[in-house]
């Protein structure tokens, strides 16, 4: 009896080959994005605002490694804040990724993290303004592209005075926080009221120019009453008036 020949590819019929070339391709990609399926993932945003207007905090983005060769996420200082940010590897709990530190940023500087990696760029937006005492921040979290399982995100910061309105958490008057949830939008609001740095440093040299001038128009009020009220021929400098004080200066006495 006869074996029958093994079939070959062309006597397979082409929706079969097709099925089995998207059977293929579904295992790959399981395969590719199973380390992210598992949800492993840690961001940590910190931030603090000090009443002078600068930034200054933490971020922490990590995940669990795939094998010993994985180094998770690789984050990269922007160019124009390399001189204020800081980036060093991460690897704690069993999380391995990229720590960056900054300190100092202006509000405006505080939009370009989002440049830190070229892969999260608009996942990440956030914006502090000020209007008058008025200090706002509001951000824009895109995370539907994470695993909703076991992934674990939040955002803090701690403004310089009491938190007037937000809808995050409120830690204390002065601190609010957000725990992201995978797989959706997060926005995040706050407001708080205080003083203009700006208009602060204004004042003080107002103040400062100020008791000057006042220091110096007394001084000038006193020696011109002085200049209409003579003393007496008595007098041992035989009568003290603002133009003999000065011809006096001039002379070197």
């Amino acid at each position: 009896m006869r074996s029958s020949p093994e079939p070959t590819s062309s006597d397979i019929p082409v929706p079969a080959r097709r099925t089995g070339r998207r059977i293929a391709a579904a295992a790959l990609l399981a395969a590719l994005l199973a380390p992210l399926l598992v949800g492993c993932l840690r961001v940590q945003v910190s931030m603090g605002v000090s009443s002078n207007d600068r930034v200054s905090g933490r971020i922490v983005a990590a995940v669990v490694p795939e094998n010993a060769q994985d180094k998770g996420p690789e984050l990269k200082a922007p160019e124009a804040l390399a001189a204020k940010v800081r980036v060093e590897p991460y690897n704690q709990d069993g999380y391995v990724g990229s720590k960056v530190f900054f300190d100092d940023l202006s509000f405006g500087e505080v939009g370009q993290l989002d440049q830190l990696s070229e892969q999260t760029q608009g996942m990440f937006q956030i914006q502090f303004t000020r209007t008058g005492d008025l200090v706002s921040l509001v951000g824009r979290v895109d995370l539907k592209s994470v695993p909703p399982h076991g992934s674990d995100v939040q955002f803090t910061v701690a403004f310089p005075a009491r938190v007037a309105k937000t809808n995050g958490n409120r830690d204390d008057d002065s601190t609010v926080s957000w725990k992201l949830p995978p797989g959706d939008v997060t926005t995040l609001r706050a407001e708080v009221s205080y003083a203009d740095p700006n208009t602060r440093s204004f004042a003080g040299w107002a103040g400062i120019v100020g008791g000057i001038t006042l220091a110096v128009a007394a001084i000038v009020a006193a020696m011109a009453y002085m200049d209409r009220n003579p003393a007496s021929p008595h007098s041992p400098l035989g009568g003290f008036s603002l133009s003999r004080w000065w011809r006096l200066v001039k002379e070197g006495h």
